[in-house]
């Protein structure tokens, strides 16, 4: 049913407001728009905005909101200036003209933008809020189990964390070529979900909505095993001392009391970007490229940091897995691949946590068993993976 003129005007000023609130805000410009996190969040607003609208007029409109933002926080207010609040300025621009647009649009055109506008939306709200989610997890665990994460890794007699970090202090390039695709997450969320967009139009809606509730999904997860990573644990010894096995092997796991939010397992990070690297399918060699580009450097950014143990990413796998087939709202409950690919991920990500916690010991009887699990854990996920999308091809071939 296409909107009124009045409906419309009563959409937009709610738009307005915001901006002007939200733009000329102190408290907001210095918890969000001059993070790294929320500025790329905002800018990733852009990708989905231009690809899915390219236009001239809203790149002048665009240009035009980000010096007016500007103007006002750092000319009129005197806000401190910062390179990211720059990246938060062009990406609430977007924001705010595409929902005009979405508002505004002829109904040819109204079903593309609000598959554009309303993912964008709420791709930043869940990044806005996402940090209160990991202090609610600390304020709730003020003891985390780094001590059993850290046992396991030690079990595989190769600290894989500390060696990627010696390679970030050995090269540094590499390093922060690998935090900025680390920091810059949304880019290949928003870039891989505006070409699903493109080419399947409502057909996207399932991997916007995985993207999206992998985060909240993932923190009630936290809470089973609330960790903080090596770099925590060790401080400046990481990543050139580490324990060795003997010292590893007689380490007492048990909970202790560090300061952070709780972000290690799974890794959220991890489960992201394989998800990004599944949903690529079909698109085009570019694409598929970045997401290949952001798989490998998330990968290396995780451990290398230490905010990850390598553990974390071995069990982002099935809950990436448990993810997609929970999302994939196309295929019925009962279809086996579907189910198979829910049952194993939450079942196998749910043992991870649990042996973990409980039975960390088992895994020191030999290098052997923990280096098996791991690979049958990674394998089997992409297994189950592989059967669920290829069910999704045979039906999209027998309905097309």
């Amino acid at each position: 049913m296409p909107l009124t003129r009045a409906t419309k005007v009563l959409l937009t000023l709610p738009l307005l407001a915001a901006f002007a609130w939200l733009g000329c805000s102190a408290p907001f410009y210095n918890e969000a728009l001059v993070s790294a996190f929320f500025g790329f969040a905002l800018a990733s607003v852009l990708i989905i905005h231009f690809r899915v609208r390219p236009s001239w007029q809203d790149a002048l409109l665009l240009l035009a909101g980000t010096l007016l933002l500007a103007g006002v926080d750092f000319r009129l207010f005197h806000f401190k200036q910062a390179v990211m609040a720059w990246f938060s300025f062009a990406g609430f621009s977007s924001l705010f003209i595409l929902g005009l647009r979405t508002v505004w649009a002829k109904d040819a055109d109204h079903k593309l933008l609000l598959l554009a506008f309303v993912p964008s939306l709420l791709f930043v709200i869940s990044e806005y809020f996402a940090d209160n989610l990991l202090q609610w997890t600390s304020a709730v665990h003020p003891k985390v189990y780094d001590l059993y994460l850290f046992s396991f890794d030690s079990s595989l007699h190769v600290q894989i964390p500390f060696l990627v970090g010696q390679a970030f202090s050995l090269w540094p390039n590499l390093r922060a070529a690998a935090l900025l695709f680390y920091i810059g997450l949304p880019i290949p969320i928003a870039l891989i979900y505006a070409g699903r967009v493109l080419r399947m139009r409502e057909k996207a809606i399932p991997s916007f909505v995985a993207f999206l509730a992998t985060g909240p999904i993932g923190i009630l997860f936290y809470n089973m095993l609330p960790a903080l990573g090596p770099v925590h644990v060790f401080g400046r010894a990481f990543p050139w001392h580490p324990l060795s096995p003997a010292q590893a092997a007689r380490l007492l796991a048990e909970p202790i009391a560090l300061s952070g939010a709780p972000n290690a397992i799974p890794s959220l990070h991890m489960a992201w970007v394989l998800l990004v690297w599944w949903y690529s399918r079909g698109l085009s060699w570019w694409e598929r490229t970045i997401a290949f580009a952001f798989l490998f450097l998330t990968v290396l950014a995780t451990v290398g940091t230490g905010e990850h143990y390598f553990v974390d990413l071995v069990v982002a796998f099935p809950f990436a897995l448990f993810m997609e087939a929970l999302c994939s709202f196309e295929s019925p409950w009962r279809e086996p691949q579907r189910l198979a690919a829910l049952g194993f991920g939450l079942f196998a990500t749910l043992t991870w946590l649990l042996a973990l916690r409980y039975a960390v010991r088992f895994f020191w009887i030999s290098a052997l068993l923990p280096w098996t699990l791991c690979v049958v854990t990674i394998a089997m996920s992409l297994t189950f993976e592989w059967q669920l999308e290829r069910a999704a091809r045979l039906r999209d071939r027998r309905t097309a």
